[in-house]
């Protein structure tokens, strides 16, 4: 395992947030689960395992989650994306925040409809990058494969204009049983965020479950 870090999972008792925060909490990382209300982010944290010798998990509200977490990952609906960018600028100077939204504009998820700015990450990249270190990544792997106790085939692009923060995300990944590919710069977290849909509609096309991606040529 990586260096312990404190994680706070924005988002954290939704279907990604709860996986990721699942599978850190087991990786023997301090898990912090945030939500709209502190009651529900503890019930959620309440049920995560605990690694041997690890810390136990805490819920508290995505504010406080994100001025307790040293890593802030923000897991919440495109819909609510960037009234939480707005809620948390203020606490999150210096650290590392990894942008796991997709822009997916219902009823069409299955089509690319990329947002002006090209990605969730590079609005996230405009409205807090003057102060926090922001990645994207985690867009490409289904919230049921992380739920599940089995390995994940399945890469992690991962998007950041501050090479380091990329390395320890990188490093996180790796720590959950995952591989991390260092995509270069926040702006090709586009080709990311536009994945997505493609993958939905393999999985409703061919009748699979989390379809998700390999890079393949690469030394492991």
């Amino acid at each position: 395992m990586t260096e312990q870090k404190k994680i706070a999972i924005l988002g954290g008792t939704g279907a990604l947030g709860s996986g990721l925060a699942k599978r850190w909490a087991k990786a023997g990382h301090h898990v912090i689960v945030g939500s709209r209300t502190a009651e529900k982010a503890q019930e959620a944290a309440n049920a995560l395992p605990v690694a041997n010798g690890g810390p136990k998990a805490q819920g508290a509200t995505n504010l406080d989650a994100a001025k307790q977490g040293d890593i802030v990952v923000l897991t919440v609906p495109f819909s609510n994306h960037n009234a939480l960018l707005e809620e948390i600028k203020d606490v999150v100077e210096g650290k590392i925040v990894v942008d796991a939204v997709v822009p997916l504009v219902p009823p069409k998820v299955a089509v690319v409809q990329l947002p002006a700015e090209g990605s969730a990450g590079m609005i996230a990249h405009k409205m807090i990058g003057d102060k926090a270190r922001v990645v994207a990544a985690f867009q490409n792997v289904g919230a049921a494969k992380l739920q599940a106790d089995e390995p994940i085939a399945c890469d992690i692009l991962v998007t950041s204009d501050d090479q380091e923060a990329r390395k320890v995300v990188i490093g996180l990944i790796q720590d959950i049983g995952m591989r991390g590919v260092d995509a270069g710069p926040i702006a090709n977290s586009a080709a990311a965020d536009a994945m997505t849909s493609l993958l939905i509609g393999i999985n409703k096309r061919y009748k699979v479950d989390c379809a998700g991606i390999q890079i393949t040529g690469l030394a492991e």
